[in-house]
């Protein structure tokens, strides 16, 4: 339960952005013919390998979950321009999940935006990670 909540409270996060134009999500997937810009975010566990991570019973206690921001343009200043806005958002922010105590959330890596024609159309995608981590409140 805990990856969906973690999961939960970044996309809260992402959907609450309320520049115009307005930042738009998806969860895993992206609706067919959809034009950019947008951000589309995928999320795995990641088991932790830091030692504070376990409890002096050594039952690990920190989940962390990462955040795989693919942020979509129709060029590269496009892509750009979405990652900025998602970084905006969840750099440093401390979420709040249901019985848990969450840390600020940190950008871990971040790959240069790729050509992407396999649509018929070009558009650019600029992956992002973000981490949000927490142990039992």
């Amino acid at each position: 339960m805990t990856d969906d909540a973690h999961a939960a409270a970044i996309l809260a996060i992402l959907n609450a952005v309320d520049d115009v134009p307005a930042l738009v999500v998806y969860d895993g997937a992206v609706p067919q013919l959809t034009a950019p810009p947008y951000v589309v975010v995928y999320f795995a566990d990641a088991d932790p390998l830091e030692s504070t991570s376990t409890h002096l019973t050594h039952e690990a206690r920190r989940h962390i979950t990462d955040a795989y921001c693919h942020c979509v343009g129709t060029n590269g200043q496009a892509a750009r321009m979405v990652a900025d806005r998602v970084r905006t958002a969840l750099l440093n922010v401390t979420p709040t999940v249901s019985g848990r105590a969450c840390f600020p959330i940190r950008r871990t890596d971040g790959q240069p935006a790729q050509r992407d024609e396999t649509t018929g159309r070009l558009v650019m995608d600029k992956v992002d990670v973000y981490r949000l981590s927490s142990i039992p409140a």
